[in-house]
């Protein structure tokens, strides 16, 4: 099973067309007929867009950081297909069934509706990644990108050397958060159709998620805000929000207020 090559989309319900009057208005329905496939994919008929939310069956999509991968399995149900989807986790495949109960059964689903799992994927390095650097995309989602936190021990050294003092700085969750979420934004970029292509990132509003300065990194990069929507979890059947670090990665983590913020490439 995989992703569909590139241009090729891949639906499960035939839309009857329409009953023909005369023959001047069959030709103009066959113009218009084939117009719509060229821009939906390939078939011999008519093909239904399925939705859910900001997302077509029509669309190819990018998911990054996947946890126990049921947002992509939400999708792919919504369009009974994941032939347009090509799923990712920073997880190795051997690791997804020690932290996730159902981790293991969602990529098996998702492979058998024709998606394309990738495991072991970097964010902030996917546009050199083997596969993915030959694609491009109408959609690449990232939600509630986060790092584990990192501790490192102040050295002590001689006093009074401003070097010596930078090395006694904690590396702190709130800056390891903004290398993570600027270098997937400038590895989606690369990655993103120029026409219409749109870069979905979910995250909590308030402290400390505000601090990460997500509008303003897309901006420096040559990314512009289309428009930030209220993420609501109940929309996406199925859809499980994990940890995915600690002790515990399998557990839920309180979402509260959630936004996804959608960025365009600047005019």
């Amino acid at each position: 099973m995989g992703l569909a090559p590139e241009g090729e989309f891949y639906y499960d319900k035939v839309i009857k067309p329409e009953e023909e009057e005369d023959d001047d208005e069959s030709d103009s329905s066959e113009e218009s007929d084939s117009e719509e496939l060229m821009m939906h994919g390939k078939g011999n008929g008519k093909r239904e867009i399925r939705m859910i939310e900001h997302y077509s069956s029509s669309h190819r999509i990018l998911l990054v950081g996947e946890g126990d991968f049921s947002f992509s399995l939400s999708l792919a149900k919504a369009f009974s297909s994941a032939r347009n989807i090509v799923s990712t986790s920073l997880d190795a495949h051997k690791d997804l069934e020690k932290k996730y109960n159902k981790g293991t059964w969602n990529v098996r689903e998702l492979e058998e509706m024709g998606g394309l799992v990738l495991c072991g994927v970097d964010a902030t390095k996917m546009s050199q990644h083997f596969f993915l650097s030959t694609q491009r995309f109408d959609r690449i989602i990232y939600n509630f990108p986060h790092v584990e936190y990192i501790e490192r021990r102040c050295l002590r050294i001689s006093k009074g050397r401003e070097e010596d003092q930078e090395t006694k700085r904690m590396i702190t969750k709130s800056k390891l958060n903004k290398q993570l979420v600027k270098g997937f934004l400038t590895n989606a970029k690369v990655l993103l159709r120029k026409e219409e292509g749109e870069i979905h990132v979910t995250h909590k509003e308030g402290d400390p998620y505000n601090r990460w300065d997500l509008v303003k990194k897309a901006e420096k990069i040559g990314l512009a805000l289309h428009e930030s929507v209220p993420f609501c979890k109940h929309k996406y059947p199925g859809y499980d929000n994990k940890r995915g670090c600690g002790s515990h990665p399998d557990d839920p983590f309180p979402l509260g207020d959630c936004t996804t913020f959608k960025f365009r490439l600047a005019p």
